[in-house]
């Protein structure tokens, strides 16, 4: 599908699907027939791709809205099949609220490397707020050795960057 090997081109876009279905669920989107609508059988026969991360890929792709189904009776035997097309032209609004998601994160953590001060063992390198150090003498709770105060300057200007850069792409 040509649509999708040009989207997937994209660093963005590839690194979304790689977390959200994995390299099998991607390589089911490069497979997946240009045409009509598919049952999931048919699309791990076709695409030589696990049934079972079939229909994880499909079931995943359904939440986000990328992927919508059609469910047929069969009128003898009861049984129901799913016929699945890809719906990728959801895939803007359902990228802009993805980031919407990172950049709450991303301000939550901005918010607590602001409002805390930091302290580090040297040894076993564990991190440790003011008011833990505190309660602890400034010791490490697991070497007992003096912490030593951490500036998390540059962690707090890359997330402001980060966010910087959220906010220009959402517009």
């Amino acid at each position: 599908m040509q649509q999708v090997e040009e989207l997937l081109e994209k660093q963005a876009i590839h690194s979304f699907f790689l977390r959200l279905v994995g390299e099998e669920g991607i390589q089911l989107l490069l497979r997946f027939p240009d045409n009509g609508e598919h049952s999931d059988e048919e699309l791990a026969e076709k695409t030589g791709i696990n049934l079972n991360s079939v229909r994880h890929t499909l079931y995943t792709l359904y939440e986000r809205r990328l992927a919508v189904y059609r469910r047929v009776k069969d009128n003898e035997t009861g049984w129901l099949t799913y016929l699945w097309h890809l719906q990728l032209d959801q895939l803007e609004p359902v990228l802009a609220e993805d980031l919407e998601k990172v950049k709450e994160k991303l301000m939550a953590r901005e918010r607590y490397e602001e409002e805390n001060d930091f302290y580090l063992c040297k040894t076993c390198g564990a991190m440790h707020t003011f008011n833990e150090a505190y309660k602890h003498d400034f010791s490490c709770t697991t070497c007992e050795v003096p912490l030593s105060h951490f500036d998390n300057e540059m962690l707090a200007l890359a997330l402001r960057r980060r966010l910087e850069a959220i906010s220009e792409t959402l517009g």
